[in-house]
């Protein structure tokens, strides 16, 4: 008989800023490309175009780990083609993508900005 349900555990371990929950390896591959195939969309043609090397980079990227970094780069890139505001309400879509892929202590805080 387990002590501590998984489901509790993990919501402790969350709360601490531990990993999260384990996801299976093919959930974890579809959920990378989803991840990957919405990132270059947020680009189109004309930004995949203008540039070249963030497209690169995201197309070729390793792990979930490594799109989660490319984030910094492609909110400059948006923001160059469409203007602060749309690239964060793009970037607010996609980072909700990563939610359960990358520990929580990764996560983004909201900043008040009053």
């Amino acid at each position: 008989m387990r002590w501590i349900k998984p489901s509790l555990r993990h919501s402790v371990y969350s709360l601490l800023g531990g990993t999260p929950p384990p996801v299976s390896e093919s959930t974890l591959e579809s959920r990378t490309e989803d991840i990957r195939e919405q990132m270059l969309d947020s680009l189109g043609q004309d930004g995949a175009r203008q540039f070249t090397q963030i497209t690169r980079r995201v197309r070729y990227a390793g792990d979930v780990q490594a799109l989660w970094y490319l984030r910094g780069e492609l909110m400059a890139a948006l923001a160059a083609m469409h203007g602060e505001a749309l690239a964060r309400d793009t970037m607010g879509t996609l980072t909700a993508m990563f939610q359960g892929l990358v520990p929580e202590a990764q996560g983004t805080r909201r900043r008040s900005t009053g």
